[in-house]
């Protein structure tokens, strides 16, 4: 689908956000592929097709997190638990990135939204917060952001 192809930024964007693995990536991918196939009768055009596709791809990914933990039976190891030197190969955007994996989930579509150019009033029909929320927790994790960056890169510099 032409639509898809359009959109598929948005896509990969967020399964990088929630996996770590090329592998998980692309198979998060590959169901988000599917649930909007299943789907796109379902669309009925009262936003835009882009906002729709970010919609079931995040409810996707969302979902299939919650059936994954529930299989869970031992701790993973967090991402925060990991070495930052053994982490950090490509620069700030891949310590970004692993930052990024120590947010909650709803926290962490917030910024990813914002970060695609999105704005709190869109951010908030997507994910069905008022906007006011939308915008005390975009504040709050960009504090909790800058902290943690910042001390993950001058851990890094360190080492």
């Amino acid at each position: 689908m032409k639509v898809i192809d359009t959109n598929e930024g948005i896509i990969k964007s967020l399964c990088k956000a929630y996996y770590t693995s090329h592998e998980d990536q692309k198979d998060a991918f590959q169901d988000i592929i599917l649930q909007l196939w299943k789907s796109f009768e379902s669309f009925k055009g009262d936003s835009e097709i882009s906002t729709w596709i970010y919609r079931v791809s995040l409810n996707t990914i969302l979902s299939k997190i919650r059936k994954e933990k529930k299989k869970l039976t031992t701790k993973p190891i967090g991402s925060s638990e990991l070495s930052i030197s053994t982490a950090m190969a490509d620069g700030d955007l891949e310590l970004l990135n692993k930052v990024m994996q120590t947010l909650k989930d709803l926290d962490k579509a917030i910024v990813i939204l914002y970060l695609e150019g999105y704005k709190n009033k869109e951010i908030s029909q997507i994910l069905n917060l008022s906007p006011t929320n939308v915008s005390t927790r975009l504040n709050r994790v960009r504090g909790e952001l800058k902290a943690k960056f910042k001390n993950q890169h001058y851990e890094f510099k360190q080492s």
